[in-house]
Formats: structure tokens, C-alpha cells, sequence
């Protein structure tokens, strides 16, 4: 069963939090972030090297010695204030009119590392470490982790009785995601949800897994570092947002190879016959896969719809069932050679909010020899893999949208 707690959030004044808060720090290179950072942004703070001109690197001492200046500044300035109390938070985001519903809470680092905490993907320790760095220097977890949990009745209609308020913050931001934030202080609904959330079995890691290592490993630290510890420390404890199972959509992640492994595209499709029906679907609109096992292939102008035969697949076996598991099995590896996805220079990755146009864009250009659409993988089936000790392959899940950054931040000191 999971541990969690509230805490006094350091957040945004409400007549500001649109200008502060921030898309994740990884899903912005440095200069991408210098354009689209404002003077109270976040970015100055989760990602410093663009303070300096030209920007330096994000790893450098300069950078990290920014990042803690900027922090304290923000706080000078009153563009970063911490609540007086401990509360939890509802946190809404809403996307092409569809709304999901969380909880801001502080997640137990004991739960992390006795595995109540369930991750699906691999961690390497240098990416942990460089989170780590983050965590240690601000002594703050600033950017929350992506969690989710089967859903519960009585949590679900607690954040629908909050929802139905008038809301702490409340804009849309500028890639067009509406984000939305209510503060629960009422401390009998605050033991309340700290009492159903000990009866439920597990947190399951959606996104963010380097960022929740880091959080629970610098945890586990300051335990150990502190001959007093008790247990009730803050450290003890980071910020998660926890959606209900129900209200998360995992969106495709998709595939393009930059060379057909010396095939021409005639030999390469004679050659995807023997594991898949394919049927060809022509140019004018985007093919798009229409079930598990089912693909889309764009090469040389032209979109195909690739159905994997029975007996490619194994649907018994938790990973095997995986539509990365099929086309890395019967496509990258078998003809294209293409043996490990973490390191080969031949793949890219496209997450599916960029849509299927970037895949044919990729391919037009003469950047890429062909694309790969995969139907995305289910809630159900990412929390069976997690259950079952399992691994997903690289590049498997894409979660939109992502957390926004800056709406709170949790000190490790009371």
C-alpha cells in the first residue's frame, strides 16, 4: 500500500502562474528554451544555461550555481511563493476538449525503493545522476513526476467536488493546453485522501522515470547522511501528480529509418511479405493503424497498411504483445538490421502529437527512406507489464499533455 502526504507548495501568485510556469525541462533543447523562456519563466530555472550568452552547458558548474541563484531570486521577487500550510492539490489539464483529473502529492521514497512505486522502463544512471545533480543543488524537487493508480470512486468524486469550484489557476498555455489547479485544505478531506491512498496497492510510473529515481536515490541520501533521521523528514518524501488509470490516453510513438538496409523499396516489400498482409493505400491521406498489430508504413510516397500474420506474435507474453515488441522483431532487427534502438544512429523517434504529416514530412525531405505508425500501447497493458516485473522496449509510451512546470514545488526542509 502507498504512503503519501500533503505539503506547502512554493507556487506562482495567480495573476502571474502563466508566465512562470514551463514545458519540462526535456522536452526543450537550450535554445528552444531561450526563445520561448519570459523574464519569470521556470526555464531560468530548469534550464539556467540560457541565462548566458552564448548559452553554455547545462551540465557546467556556472549553470548549476545559476540555477540555484535564479531559484532564490524568484522567491525574492515574490514570483515564487510557499504556501503556509499543507494542503494537496487538484491539477486538471485539458486537451482537443478532453479534461483529466489529478492529485499533487508528496510520494513516499520507501515506496519507490521497495518497488510499490512501479516503473515499465529502464533507467540509466548518468540521466539519474544529472537529476539528481538538480534535486541536491536546490534541495527541491521543482519539476513533479507522472504517476498513475487504479482508479478509487471516493477519490474520484472528492476531485469532482473541487473541480466544481472556482479554481486557484485557470489558463491556457501556449501550445494551446488548458491547465487548472484547486487547493484542498480542508484537513478533513486532507486525512480523508491520506487514508484511502494507504489502502491502494501501487503507483505506477507514467512519466518521468529518471526523474523519479533521482528524487527517491537523493531521498535515500539524506537519510542516510543525517545520524537523526526519524523518518518524518521532508526528504523522505517528492512530488508526484497521481491520475486515476481511467483518465490517462497513451498516444503512439512512432518510427522512421533513415535506409532500407541496401533493399530497394520493391525488395523491402516483397520481403515484408512474409510476416504481414500488406495493403497499399495510397498518397492522398495519411494511413493511420487500425488496431493492435496492425501498422502504417509510408515509403516513397506512399502509405501501406501492414497487418501482422497470426504466429509473428505471442499475445500470451505481456511484452511480446507489444506492437514495438512486432515491428522491432519482424522489421528493424530481421531486415533492417537495426539490433538496439537506444543506440543505433538509423532510427528516430516521432511522439504522435506531432502527428503522421511529421512522419511523411520526414520522408519527403529525403531525411528519412521510410515511416513506421504503431497503434499505442493501453493503460492496461503498460500497468500488466509493470505488475509482472516487465520492461517495455525504448520509445514506447507518449503522454500528452505533459505536466506543466511552476504550478508547485516541494522543498525537502520543513
Amino acid at each position: 500500500m502507498v504512503k503519501i502526504k500533503p505539503f506547502a507548495a512554493i507556487r506562482p501568485p495567480k495573476a502571474i502562474v502563466k508566465e512562470v510556469a514551463a514545458r519540462p525541462y526535456d522536452v526543450l533543447n537550450s535554445v528552444e528554451a531561450k526563445a520561448e523562456a519570459g523574464e519569470k519563466s521556470l526555464l531560468h530555472i530548469t534550464k539556467p544555461e540560457i541565462d548566458f550568452d552564448p548559452i553554455i552547458d547545462e551540465h557546467s558548474q556556472p549553470a548549476y550555481d545559476k540555477a540555484v541563484e535564479n531559484f532564490k531570486l524568484w522567491m525574492k521577487r515574490g514570483w515564487l511563493v510557499q504556501d503556509t500550510a499543507e494542503n494537496y492539490y487538484v491539477y486538471a489539464q485539458t486537451m482537443d476538449g478532453r479534461t483529466q483529473y489529478g492529485l499533487v502529492v508528496c510520494a513516499n521514497v520507501e515506496d519507490y525503493l521497495t518497488g510499490k512505486i512501479k516503473k515499465h522502463e529502464l533507467t540509466r544512471k548518468d540521466k539519474e545522476e544529472d537529476r539528481m545533480i538538480h534535486v541536491r543543488i536546490q534541495n527541491a524537487n521543482v519539476e513533479p513526476v507522472f504517476f498513475t493508480y487504479p482508479d478509487n470512486a471516493e477519490i474520484n468524486a472528492l476531485v469532482s467536488r473541487y473541480a466544481a469550484g472556482e479554481p486557484e489557476y485557470d489558463f491556457v498555455a501556449d501550445d494551446g493546453f488548458g491547465h487548472h489547479l484547486w487547493i484542498i485544505s480542508n484537513k478533513q478531506d486532507i486525512a480523508r485522501i491520506t487514508e484511502i491512498f494507504a489502502g491502494i496497492p501501487a503507483f505506477y510510473v507514467a512519466d518521468g522515470h529518471h526523474r523519479t529515481a533521482a528524487a527517491a536515490l537523493v531521498g535515500e541520501e539524506q537519510r542516510r547522511n543525517n545520524p537523526n533521521h526519524t523518518g518524518d523528514e521532508e526528504y523522505n518524501y517528492f512530488m508526484a501528480v497521481v491520475f486515476p488509470e481511467s483518465h490517462l490516453k497513451i498516444i503512439d510513438y512512432n518510427r522512421v529509418v533513415k535506409d532500407l538496409n541496401g533493399m530497394t523499396p520493391k525488395e523491402f516489400i516483397e520481403a515484408l511479405k512474409e510476416d504481414f498482409v500488406i495493403e497499399k493505400k495510397g498518397s492522398a491521406e495519411p494511413y493511420r493503424p487500425s488496431g493492435l498489430h496492425n501498422f502504417s508504413m509510408y515509403l516513397e510516397g506512399v502509405w501501406y497498411s501492414l497487418t501482422a500474420k497470426p504466429g509473428t506474435y505471442d499475445d500470451n507474453d505481456p511484452i511480446g504483445v507489444l506492437d514495438v515488441t512486432v515491428c522491432s522483431n519482424l522489421i528493424f532487427d530481421k531486415l533492417l538490421d537495426i539490433k538496439d534502438l537506444r543506440t543505433c544512429t538509423r532510427i528516430d523517434f516521432v511522439g504522435g502529437i506531432r502527428g503522421l504529416g511529421e512522419l511523411k514530412k520526414r520522408v519527403d525531405s529525403g531525411e528519412m527512406a521510410a515511416a513506421f505508425a504503431l497503434y499505442p500501447v493501453s493503460m492496461r497493458q503498460l500497468i500488466n507489464i509493470a505488475d509482472t516485473g516487465n520492461i517495455m522496449p525504448p520509445k514506447t509510451t507518449w503522454f500528452e499533455p505533459k505536466l506543466r512546470s511552476g504550478l508547485t514545488i516541494h522543498k525537502l526542509e520543513r
